[in-house]
């Protein structure tokens, strides 16, 4: 059962993930997968929220972006992006931010940036890509070899994203102003 205080905090990082819709994507022309902030929110929610609340609050946004809500980079939103090529990506954040907070809540239960950051790459990187390239593969038509070799230009920015997300998370654990994780 989920506490208003879980459920507060499910919309606030569903909101932080809209906000940072706000940032234009950028195009990389060779993949119809734009570059975009809102991973960075994925990462947050995991790290400081946990395992369920992280990936209820992801959910959340998603649940949103399907029913049309243009909450995506570059105002997109709607069932349509979600069956496009993106949207394997975009469906791997809810389980991107949960097995980023299992990760959290078992490794990395302290303001270790470097522990944060391993969980930030493994849940949302690993787990993200996973779901992300076979879809690209699927839908845009192309080879899985060429999905996955295109889709490592992704890999320096969300490396960067990660390690933002892993000293922001440090920082707000340390200073104690979220509940531990649930």
């Amino acid at each position: 059962m989920l506490s208003t205080r879980d459920l507060v905090l499910c919309a606030l990082f569903a909101a932080l993930l809209a906000g940072l819709g706000m940032a234009p994507p950028i195009p990389l022309g060779f993949l119809p997968v734009p570059v975009t902030a809102q991973s960075l929110g994925v990462m947050l929610a995991g790290a400081l929220l946990g395992a369920r609340r992280g990936g209820l609050a992801v959910l959340l946004f998603v649940l949103l972006v399907a029913a049309g809500l243009p909450l995506l980079a570059g105002g997109r939103g709607g069932i349509g992006v979600l069956m496009g090529p993106t949207g394997g990506f975009i469906l791997g954040w809810v389980a991107g931010a949960f097995v980023t907070g299992l990760l959290a809540e078992r490794f990395a239960t302290g303001v270790n940036p470097v522990r944060l950051f391993a969980v930030c790459a493994a849940g949302g990187i690993a787990v993200v890509y996973a779901g992300g390239i076979p879809w690209l593969s699927l839908v845009a038509g192309m080879p899985l070899e060429k999905a996955a070799f295109g889709s490592m230009a992704f890999l320096p920015g969300d490396l960067i994203k990660a390690g933002v997300a892993a000293f922001a998370a440090a920082a707000v654990r340390r200073a104690g102003v979220l509940p531990a994780h649930a």
